[in-house]
């Protein structure tokens, strides 16, 4: 996988490519931490360019939604698409995430 980032004020958009698979733990682990900083309104972690994901991408996933919740930042999972966007559904994301 790989990401760009885009920040408004205290708002973090992170675009996504690629496939999202375990082999990403240490890619994502820096937007876990930017998550961790504080001051962050809300962390956008945009999809539409994510062509596969496994499950260990879903347990990291939960790991950023866990890490946002100690910290107040809302968590936006948006533009899933295909089998990501059937992965979702299939593990009821829906009713962890909020998803656009």
């Amino acid at each position: 996988m790989q990401y760009r980032q885009s920040v408004t004020g205290s708002d973090y958009h992170f675009f996504m490519t690629g496939k999202f698979t375990f082999a990403d733990h240490g890619i994502f682990k820096v937007i876990v931490e930017i998550i961790k900083e504080g001051e962050i309104g809300s962390v956008t972690l945009d999809m539409a360019g994510i062509e596969t994901i496994d499950s260990a991408a879903l347990g990291m996933l939960l790991i950023a939604r866990e890490e946002a919740q100690k910290h107040n930042v809302h968590l936006i999972l948006a533009n899933p698409q295909g089998q990501i966007e059937k992965m979702f559904k299939v593990s009821k994301f829906e009713t962890l995430f909020t998803i656009k």
